[in-house]
């Protein structure tokens, strides 16, 4: 229940700032990809403008993404080592934990 709320409290306002800028956005752009001859239509799209200011947010995200998993890769190496370590001394716990266990129930205690 508390999720949905954050998701409304979250979404709604992005979701209403997204509706309000592609409403004021609607014009369309040429987007000339050729720098020498701009009129060139075939390296240009032509497009509203908040499509343009989407694919760059969207562009961002991916590289920001992108460049944060690649930063964060020796943290998630070391998680790895360490939890294959872990994995390997809880298996050589176990296995001095049976060992004691044998040798106490061969172990005679003297009754008194």
């Amino acid at each position: 229940m508390i999720k949905r709320i954050i998701n409304v409290v979250v979404l709604l306002p992005i979701a209403i700032v997204l509706i309000v800028l592609s409403v004021a956005n609607r014009q369309s752009v040429t987007l000339a990809l050729n720098p020498f001859r701009p009129e060139d239509s075939v390296l240009s799209v032509t497009a509203p403008f908040f499509v343009y200011l989407f694919l760059a947010v969207i562009l961002g995200l991916v590289i920001g993404s992108l460049a944060t998993w690649f930063a964060q890769s020796k943290y998630r190496k070391r998680a790895r080592v360490e939890a294959n370590e872990a994995v390997k001394w809880h298996g050589e716990a176990e296995k001095h934990r049976t060992r004691a266990e044998a040798i106490a129930s061969q172990a005679v205690i003297p009754a008194k």
